[in-house]
């Protein structure tokens, strides 16, 4: 039972962040620093040092794979800290999956809200200058990144909060 309260925090701090995202398009560091702490706590207190070393493994995985998006300024910090606090949730394992389907959420909602605002050709011009400027070796310029105004912006946090109820609903029945 008390595994289960594991996922259950998880699955809590995903959809508490889910929520402001959706509301405020931020995350709080008030919600993602207790969730990386007590996750951390709690997987110590479940599963003993190997429960606090897949923690720590999780939140540094889940930091470091997302920081090159944040320092390109396609993600936001909030998003990536609501990662690393589900990575010591979870440890890296469960992560790893969480955020395989949290790509594909946050896909399909990219490719609807790019259809509804009818930006498909704006898109594809978008996406072939940042080709451009990673062959080349070079950021793509302010126009393509968060800090532009007239850019479409996802709510990744609500995308891994369906990832983590999807998954934690998984894990639940026992699906594999």
């Amino acid at each position: 039972m008390v595994k289960e309260g594991v996922w259950i925090l998880t699955a809590v701090l995903a959809i508490a962040a889910g929520w402001t995202d959706w509301r405020s398009r931020r995350i709080p560091n008030w919600l993602t620093l207790p969730g990386l702490l007590l996750g951390f706590a709690l997987n110590s207190a479940v599963f003993g040092w190997s429960g606090a070393r897949d923690s720590l493994m999780g939140a540094a995985l889940g930091l470091a794979l997302l920081l090159p998006f944040v320092l390109v300024r396609s993600l936001g910090a909030g998003d990536w800290k609501l990662v690393g606090a589900l990575g010591a949730c979870l440890g890296p394992h469960h992560l790893i999956n969480v955020l395989v389907g949290t790509l594909l959420i946050a896909g399909v909602m990219a490719l609807a809200l790019i259809v509804w605002k009818k930006r498909v050709r704006q898109t594809l011009r978008n996406l072939g200058r940042m080709l451009g400027a990673f062959f080349t070796l070079h950021l793509p310029g302010p126009e393509l990144s968060l800090d532009n105004p007239q850019s479409l912006k996802v709510p990744f946090g609500v995308a891994v909060a369906v990832a983590v109820i999807l998954y934690t609903a998984r894990q639940a029945w026992g699906v594999s």
